[in-house]
């Protein structure tokens, strides 16, 4: 009899719905996981209800291991919600997310408007969070294609990708952190993102150095 493939679930970013992710979902199954897309208010509402929604689905998705890939402020939730949970296990994926808190975000904090375009968000996304010692192992994807409008807005230091700085991926605590050739919402549709995205999720580690 054969084993069930190991599921995944998605998680969009700031401004985004569910659809964006369709490119990475596809090529997540034909890595041979079941992929899940996790919808969430990222503006409206705050985002402790994203996060018990989330836990939510990962309990209905137990026994087995329920990995999670997050884009930008999705992997940001996806260790909130994961950092008390011993059970299911499963992996979690982090791609541009700034953990360490973002510079872009800071920068539209002070620009008219830019409080309600963060929404509930903008705390979370402004500072993010001091460490990880949670349960599962978290790999981390930085890109440093430049395009984007985020270094204009707020200082992402001199590497970063269009959105998010390098530096701001970093977190103590990180099983592994990779740098691509790819920009912020590049991640989506990149090959070797979702690449390496799987190979974490199986192995624990990136098919890469550790940088």
């Amino acid at each position: 009899m054969n084993a069930s493939p190991p599921d995944v679930i998605l998680l969009h970013g700031l401004w985004m719905r569910g659809f964006a992710m369709a490119m990475l979902h596809r090529r997540l199954r034909e890595e041979g996981f079941r992929v899940h897309q996790f919808e969430y208010m990222s503006v409206a509402a705050p985002p402790e209800q994203a996060i018990e929604r989330l836990r939510r689905r990962i309990r209905a998705l137990a026994p087995g291991p329920v990995h999670i890939v997050g884009h930008s402020l999705g992997g940001i939730l996806a260790l909130l919600a994961c950092r008390e949970m011993d059970e299911p296990g499963g992996r979690i994926v982090c791609l541009g997310s700034p953990l360490n808190g973002s510079g872009a975000a800071r920068g539209l904090t002070h620009h008219w408007g830019g409080d309600v375009l963060l929404g509930r968000s903008r705390e979370l996304l402004a500072h993010g969070l001091d460490h990880w010692d949670g349960p599962r192992e978290v790999g981390m994807i930085a890109g440093r294609q430049q395009v984007g409008l985020g270094s204009l807005i707020g200082d992402v230091g001199l590497e970063h990708d269009g959105s998010v700085g390098v530096e701001e991926t970093r977190l103590p605590g990180l099983a592994d952190h990779c740098i691509l050739e790819t920009s912020h919402t590049g991640m989506l549709v990149s090959a070797d993102v979702a690449r390496q995205a799987a190979f974490f999720l199986r192995e624990g580690h990136f098919d890469t150095p550790l940088v």
